[in-house]
């Protein structure tokens, strides 16, 4: 840990002091959106890190994005309603124009505008992204958006989202990954004007929702870099998201090994600490390892990326590692816990339910599995 990334973790630390377990306790009951939390991050600058100082944020790289969040969910918080506006960054800064990034940025550096929201999952295809149906049709100086999206979150606290619509139909491209297009929607304009939006009630607070464009008018000078390159424009951001949900995960994980670490030498049963007990110990201790291994995927996979190299691989890698590391110390801390892992006022089931997500998203530790097997491993794909 370098000394820059040491002040970060402290910073953030004593920010989330002011946001104990009662308040997320509260808002997990209403299934209310953090909106004191996120001001706080970026009254402090936080949502801005990964700007450009010249656009009006700090400049820092990908890494010290890692660091803001696996502190956050280190001190038992959640991220998940402003880490959009870390990995989307990617995309617009890589392949925006300059004149889309000297209009937003500063605007989203200073906390004028939210870009929070990252639309690409549809029911219809799920995890593969290059059979969405979404569909974006130039005319003139405007394309009209028609389709649907699911699970996406945020879309109601953000005023800008990125959006993955097909420009070109499947069959007319040669390779699967063509005629795929971001454009940058904006929500202030768009809801209740072609977009419909629906919340999605799920087991944890995390503000997800279902999307319906019918005749969404969109700019044309939204669009980002070039018609029908969109596939791989949102790698940079997937790369990115996959990269910081693993950290978050890695913060995850230590939140429930020093959780479950000192209620085990606390609570006596049978007249000692049930720490002392090697059937308690021994899986705290594994989660131990698991979370300080998978720590240094993140660390790899986020370099890479800072240094703008390849990392599909370590990112992948590093979010499968990190979750499974999270999900492995969530079960220990239940059942250091017992009954009492049930109980809401530990905070142990809400971070449960929470980190158990990341089994599934942003991407399944099955389809990680398959695109190691394929892309590192040379072996035939199986779909």
């Amino acid at each position: 840990m370098n000394a820059e990334h040491a002040e970060i973790r402290e910073a953030i630390a004593r920010l989330c002091e002011k946001f104990p377990g009662e308040y997320w306790r509260a808002l997990d009951r209403e299934r209310a959106y953090p909106a004191q939390f996120v001001a706080a991050l970026g009254d402090a600058g936080f949502l801005a890190m990964l700007i450009p100082e010249e656009y009006g944020g700090s400049g820092l790289e990908l890494s010290a994005a890692c660091a803001v969040l696996e502190e956050i969910h280190r001190s038992g918080c959640n991220g998940g309603a402003c880490h959009a506006q870390m990995y989307t960054m990617g995309t617009l800064l890589r392949h925006g124009s300059e004149a889309q990034k000297r209009e937003l940025l500063p605007r989203i550096a200073s906390g004028e505008l939210r870009l929070q929201a990252f639309a690409v999952t549809e029911p219809g295809s799920g995890t593969d992204t290059t059979r969405i149906r979404t569909s974006a049709v130039r005319r003139g100086d405007r394309y009209v958006v028609n389709g649907q999206k699911v699970f996406i979150s945020r879309v109601e606290h953000s005023d800008l989202m990125l959006l993955l619509a097909r420009t070109a139909p499947r069959e007319d491209v040669r390779e699967r990954t063509e005629g795929l297009s971001v454009l940058l929607v904006d929500l202030r304009e768009s809801i209740g004007n072609g977009l419909t939006v629906r919340p999605i009630a799920t087991m944890m607070n995390h503000a997800s929702t279902e999307l319906f464009f019918d005749g969404l008018e969109v700019p044309a000078a939204n669009l980002i870099g070039e018609e029908g390159r969109g596939f791989r424009y949102i790698l940079d951001s997937m790369n990115a998201e996959r990269i910081l949900i693993g950290a978050e995960c890695i913060g995850d994980a230590r939140w429930f090994v020093a959780k479950a670490s000192r209620y085990a030498c606390e609570r006596e049963v049978f007249g000692r600490a049930i720490g002392q007990n090697q059937g308690v110990q021994f899986p705290i201790a594994r989660a131990h390892v698991q979370a300080q291994a998978a720590a240094l995927m993140v660390a790899k996979a986020a370099a890479l990326y800072d240094a703008g190299e390849k990392c599909g691989a370590e990112a992948n890698m590093a979010k499968l590692l990190a979750s499974e590391a999270s999900w492995a110390a969530a079960e220990a801390c239940v059942q250091t816990f017992g009954g009492y892992g049930f109980a809401e006022e530990y905070d142990v089931e809400r971070k449960f339910r929470e980190t158990r997500l990341y089994q599934v998203a942003p991407v399944s530790t099955n389809l990680i599995l398959s695109y190691i097997g394929t892309h590192e491993l040379g072996m035939p794909r199986s779909f």
